[in-house]
C-alpha cells in the first residue's frame, strides 16, 4: 500500500468537509432517485444534522483526514462507533472519500485499513457500510477487502 498518514481531522477541516459532503450526499440521493433535486439539499442538511447534533464534539463519532507524508489532502472517512440502527458491536462507515486525482493507486484501500484499524482500538469488532449499486469501483475494494453484502434493498419503479 502507498504511504499515506491518516489522523484525526481538526475543527476547520471539519466544517470545510462537512459542507462538502452534504453536497455530496445529496447529489448522491438525487442520482439514485430517492429525492428530487428541488430539496435534496435541505433533506441532506437535516440528515447531517440529526447524526451530528454537536457537529465536531458529537459522541462517538470519528473524522479521519489522510495526507501524504507532504501533507498533501488524499480523502476523509467518518466514523460512527455505534450502529446507526443497532447492530451490536458494530461501527459504521458514513463516508470514505479518496480526492478523485488519487483514486485507483491504493489510498482507498489504506485508508479503510486505517479506518478498520481505529475502530478495532476502540473494541468494537465488526464495521458496516452502505454503497451506491452504480459505484463498481468502491464494491469491489469493499469485496476485496472483505466485506460481504448483509442486506440489500430493491427497487421498480411504476411510473
Amino acid at each position: 500500500m502507498p504511504e499515506l498518514i491518516v489522523r484525526d481531522m481538526t475543527r476547520n477541516e471539519f466544517e470545510e468537509w462537512r459542507d462538502g459532503t452534504i453536497r455530496s450526499f445529496a447529489d448522491e440521493q438525487v442520482a439514485a432517485g430517492n429525492w428530487s433535486a428541488d430539496e435534496a439539499l435541505e433533506l441532506a442538511t437535516k440528515a447531517n444534522d440529526v447524526l451530528l447534533p454537536d457537529g465536531f464534539a458529537t459522541a462517538g463519532m470519528l473524522f479521519l483526514r489522510a495526507v501524504l507524508p507532504d501533507g498533501t489532502y488524499v480523502g476523509v472517512s467518518w466514523l460512527g462507533l455505534t450502529h446507526p440502527r443497532g447492530a451490536p458491536d458494530c461501527a459504521f462507515i458514513y463516508d470514505i472519500e479518496i480526492d478523485e486525482a488519487y483514486r485507483g493507486a491504493g489510498y482507498g484501500r489504506a485508508l479503510l485499513a486505517a479506518a478498520e484499524d481505529a475502530v478495532r482500538s476502540r473494541g468494537v469488532g465488526r464495521l458496516e457500510l452502505n454503497v451506491f449499486r452504480d459505484n463498481v469501483r468502491a464494491i469491489r475494494l469493499y469485496e476485496t477487502s472483505g466485506y460481504r453484502v448483509v442486506t440489500q434493498q430493491m427497487r421498480k419503479s411504476l411510473n
